[in-house]
């Protein structure tokens, strides 16, 4: 068959793609539309800026001084001198080959933490953990918003919490805060960690919050918040869910599986709904 050809020029040789008009409601890469039998060339180069960005977020070391100096400046800073640590991975290379260095301290690190027990007597309920992870970005950016939500609603309460210092981790994983939770003598540990960068999130950062923290306990003792960033769980949401979670936590004394987050309304309202949601209602 005779293949007909338009007999007048295309201004624009990109046909558009009608679900272009869903892509306000999400940052999935949906309705680009093409250019021949390829993608239009700016969805291309935003997707290699995308992958270029999570390269970045994985490879770039955290700033802890400049993290550090911020930090301590503000009013809502736990008491006592931050303390700087690093896991068994000794560099980034390592850490990615190698996940389960990055999930407990180095001898130095344990030491530092020893002689902050002996010399301190102070009983902590809370341990913050900050920790680059996958993404330093994502630390740099979201940590000072969010503790600024999240503490001062902790030691302003009826019943305000004992936080330990801030400690700081390089080249480490989530598991690590169990270590240190548990030479603090720590009931609780609140890991902040950068999370693995999307090809849209480069930014985003996970807590993980575990009741008496020892080393050895596994994801099924940890609770959940991610993706907090303003562009996704904003600061003064995942600090309501996080204050709920501590508070259920300290009530019930455990965490994890056995702790569920039911700060939406919707899933207070079921609870209270006795219908099996199975059988149709007539």
């Amino acid at each position: 068959m005779k293949r007909v050809f338009p007999t007048h020029p295309t201004n624009d040789p990109v046909i558009e793609n009608p679900w272009q008009r869903l892509r306000e409601f999400t940052d999935a890469r949906i309705g680009l539309g093409r250019a021949g039998v390829s993608v239009p060339t700016k969805h291309l180069l935003a997707f290699q800026l995308a992958h270029a960005q999570a390269i970045d977020a994985v490879h770039t070391p955290l700033n802890i001084d400049g993290l550090i100096e911020n930090l301590v400046s503000q009013s809502w800073c736990p008491k006592g001198q931050p303390l700087r640590l690093h896991s068994r991975a000794e560099h980034r290379d390592m850490y990615l080959q190698r996940p389960d260095y990055g999930r407990l301290l180095n001898k130095a690190s344990e030491q530092i933490l020893e002689d902050h027990a002996y010399l301190c007597d102070d009983k902590y309920d809370l341990a913050f953990v900050i920790v680059d992870g996958l993404s330093a970005l994502a630390i740099e950016e979201n940590i000072a918003p969010f503790l600024g939500e999240l503490i001062p609603a902790l030691t302003s309460g009826p019943e305000p919490w004992r936080i330990a210092p801030l400690c700081f981790v390089e080249q480490g994983r989530v598991a690590i805060g169990d270590h240190i939770g548990q030479l603090l003598n720590a009931k609780c540990v609140v890991v902040l960690v950068g999370e693995r960068p999307g090809l849209s999130s480069p930014d985003s950062m996970g807590l993980y919050l575990t009741w008496g923290p020892k080393v050895g306990k596994t994801d099924a003792y940890r609770n959940c918040i991610s993706n907090i960033r303003p562009a996704g769980l904003n600061y003064p949401e995942a600090g309501r869910k996080a204050r709920y979670l501590l508070n259920e936590a300290r009530t019930k004394q455990l965490s994890g599986v056995q702790l569920k987050d039911r700060t939406d309304e919707t899933a207070l309202e079921h609870d209270n709904d006795n219908h099996n949601f199975l059988i149709s209602k007539k």
